[in-house]
């Protein structure tokens, strides 16, 4: 906290704070509490109630309930008369660098920072605020980078899942050893990180066209102008997703095709892209995209809903003196709420990538997905539609805490304030 205070009132740059920086960040610090204070007194009465806390984190996307919002009351409000006047409130967050309602908001954004390889999340938020000064390209580009380096890192793990969901069944039983062994067999270690290449190039597109389309869904689908609700929100972000995906979704293909493909079967992207142009035509380059459309509003739906579980309950229970939950408690909700939504949307995904590859694998039948469905049931049961779902789960810790670290990292070195 202390060094945030002073990084805050540090005009000289000289790593100390003077008393004419202290006595400035204080005047400053008090004119911004001051109209936070003024935006969330809706009656001009001078004193913050609990309606208008409600509402003023409603207007920022942030659905809270009563109990929550007195427990905020509470932490805030000295004299017991669940009210907040101006005394209080500067009290409170005079010495928090925390300068308006978003940044108290922010702990508790459901951020996609945590990159498990889907891209099937719902994108960021960014206030009016991050958006003029920029800071909402360092958010991406951060969150890019930490992608990059969490996939790769896990990419033998993908591969894995990708080579169980195609050629596992109930007559070739591949286990994580065999399946290893064979892939070293075949191509060397080097092997176990094919289809990572592309499966990085596609984030900073996808990432791009999302936020995009989610800032302009926002205007389209919202009933007040400036104000969208939760529902509106993930239309938006639901229907952002689509697009994203739709316009990278032949590099989804390609990474698919890359990630099985032999030694020596393709010299690069470009051979592959040819190929499988010359070979299927341009159909081929959006197999599997029904389910992988429909896959979206599962996973995200779980994923947001589940999240916003673990937080209402974190909230109710251990909510003492702050809201800030540390960073363990958001990492572990975020892992929790996106392994949710794998776990909904997973039966989807794995017809993708058959659909995806049927064409690559020898003697395979080219079958609709209803058909697909049908013939997995018949031939594997129930289970059959979670071939691959092993490595899937035993990659989620480390992409999490790798996306995690080089986040941070990133941050700190495009000056993110924290």
């Amino acid at each position: 906290l202390l060094c945030k205070i002073i990084s805050s009132g540090d005009r000289n740059k000289d790593e100390g704070l003077d008393f004419s920086e202290f006595s400035k960040y204080l005047k400053e610090h008090e004119k911004k509490l001051q109209l936070t204070f003024k935006s969330l007194d809706k009656n001009k009465d001078g004193r913050i109630d609990i309606t208008e806390i409600r509402q003023s984190l409603a207007d920022l996307g942030l659905e809270i309930s009563k109990e929550h919002a007195e427990k905020i009351l509470q932490s805030i409000d000295v004299d017991g008369t669940m009210t907040v006047d101006w005394n209080e409130w500067r009290e409170h967050f005079l010495f928090n660098p925390a300068t308006n309602l978003q940044e108290i908001v922010r702990y508790w954004k459901h951020s996609t920072v945590l990159d498990i390889g889907d891209s099937l999340t719902i994108p960021d938020e960014f206030t009016e605020e991050e958006k003029t000064t920029g800071l909402w390209w360092k958010q991406l580009s951060a969150g890019a980078v930490a992608g990059a380096v969490s996939r790769t890192g896990t990419a033998p793990l993908d591969r894995m899942k990708v080579f169980m969901q195609v050629h596992a069944s109930t007559t070739n039983k591949i286990s994580l050893v065999s399946g290893f062994k064979q892939m070293l067999k075949e191509g060397g270690v080097a092997s176990l990180w094919r289809g990572n290449g592309i499966n990085v190039m596609k984030i900073a597109p996808e990432t791009a066209i999302k936020f995009m389309a989610y800032e302009q869904y926002k205007k389209l689908l919202s009933s007040e102008p400036g104000k969208v609700k939760s529902h509106e929100r993930f239309m938006a972000g639901s229907l952002a997703g689509a697009t994203a995906q739709t316009a990278i979704y032949p590099m989804e293909v390609m990474k698919t095709r890359m990630t099985l493909r032999k030694t020596g079967q393709y010299s690069g992207m470009f051979d592959c892209a040819k190929k499988v142009l010359k070979n299927e035509g341009v159909k081929a380059f959006y197999k599997g995209y029904i389910p992988n459309i429909l896959g979206i509003i599962p996973y995200a739906g779980i994923d947001l809903a589940v999240y916003e579980s673990l937080k209402n309950f974190w909230l109710s229970h251990y909510a003492k003196d702050t809201a800030n939950p540390g960073v363990l408690v958001l990492l572990g909700c975020g892992t929790i709420s996106s392994t949710c939504g794998q776990l909904a949307s997973y039966p989807l995904a794995l017809i993708r990538t058959r659909m995806q590859a049927q064409a690559s694998v020898e003697g395979s039948e080219q079958l609709p997905m209803n058909l697909m469905v049908k013939k997995i049931m018949k031939k594997e049961g129930f289970f059959g539609l979670y071939r691959g779902i092993l490595p899937n789960f035993m990659k989620v810790i480390p992409a999490v805490s790798i996306s995690y670290v080089v986040y941070e990292y990133m941050r700190s070195g495009l000056g993110i304030q924290k």
